[in-house]
């Protein structure tokens, strides 16, 4: 089998496999969130509120009755339903350089939850993939690892890169399945067992709005310190003397009535740094803005208003949903009208002599 075709088939399998139904209903996403591992940034998507609360608003009758009929035909077909998965979260986490003082790349973990049996599709994977996964045992789980290929060749001349060359998976429960490199999918089976979770405050501060569609949340400021060694070294640890919460962030995407709306802060540290940060983004921002070429997509950036806040920089938008489902049109075609006839070259008449 061609290695980038076994990549690309693994990849679109597990992609797949998530949508299959289970009969037991998923946890609250609260809870099960709870049980992941610490992290730096995380990125959430509720999979289920979009396609069954946003898309209907979105996107026109046509399109998505023949998006329903195409979900139906994959339950039918291949037994999932993508409108059955809960949660979806993406965490990133940031590591101390090695003792040789080399950078070593952030680890990288999705964590999928819903109606579907995470049993079942792990057990399909490693028997559809066979030769190509390697497990690996850590706690009472089974770790299926695959190496892929174009990184592994590239961690060749990067060796920083070493630790994303395998992607595997891990079922953490009946209805949750794990995807990312080892070292953080062994994390991800520790917090399951009980250990090294995440830090309750983070959480907090991803699902403070329970209902959004998608939230983000996350300490870049903190991750750079970690990263080049101000934390010391993963055989050296040092004392930081960069404790600060500037950069942390939250933003979400929620709906209410007829609206979208878009929340979000920075922490600042000061309300001086509030002001002067607001200033510099809210002009980066609006350079943004007038070089999109939609008028429309201009019209809805333009509604989001950034102002700073004591010792924060807060954005807040209340986007009509009709705004954002004529961004979903499809372009009207063009008028095309008669042609014109086509112009004949002069004739040239002789002159009689």
């Amino acid at each position: 089998m061609h290695t980038n075709f076994s990549t690309l088939r693994f990849l679109a399998l597990l992609t797949i496999l998530l949508w299959m139904p289970v009969s037991a209903l998923a946890q609250d996403a609260r809870v099960s969130l709870a049980n992941l591992p610490d992290a730096d940034v995380l990125i959430y998507v509720s999979p289920q509120k979009i396609l069954n609360d946003a898309a209907p608003r979105l996107m026109p009758p046509a399109e998505l009755a023949k998006m329903r009929a195409s979900f139906a035909d994959m339950k039918q077909d291949v037994g999932f339903d993508p409108a059955n998965v809960q949660y979806l979260v993406i965490a990133l986490r940031f590591n101390k350089p090695a003792g040789d003082l080399s950078f070593v790349a952030p680890d990288v973990l999705a964590v999928v939850g819903g109606d579907f049996n995470a049993n079942a599709l792990f057990s399909l994977a490693e028997l559809t993939l066979q030769n190509r996964v390697r497990t690996e045992k850590h706690g009472s789980k089974t770790i299926a690892l695959m190496k892929i290929d174009p990184i592994a060749a590239q961690a060749e001349k990067m060796p920083w890169l070493k630790s994303l060359s395998e992607i595997g998976g891990v079922v953490l429960n009946d209805n949750t399945l794990a995807i990312g490199n080892l070292p953080y999918l062994k994390s991800a089976v520790e917090a399951a067992e009980g250990t090294g979770r995440i830090n309750a405050a983070t959480l907090d501060s991803l699902m403070r709005d329970p209902h959004a569609l998608i939230a983000a949340s996350g300490a870049p400021l903190a991750s750079f310190a970690k990263a080049i060694g101000l934390f010391g070294t993963e055989t050296t640890p040092r004392d930081g003397r960069c404790d600060t919460a500037f950069g942390n962030f939250y933003a979400a995407v929620t709906m209410a009535g007829t609206n979208f709306n878009v929340r979000g802060a920075m922490n600042a540290d000061n309300p001086d740094t509030a002001k002067i940060i607001s200033g510099l983004m809210a002009g980066l921002m609006q350079q943004g803005i007038n070089a999109v070429p939609d008028k429309q997509a201009q019209s809805v950036l333009q509604s989001i208003k950034m102002t700073p806040r004591e010792s924060e920089i807060v954005w807040e938008a209340d986007i009509p949903e009709q705004a954002i489902a004529n961004l979903f049109k499809p372009d009207k075609p063009a008028i095309v009208g008669p042609k014109a006839a086509p112009k004949r070259a002069p004739v040239r008449r002789k002159r009689t002599k």
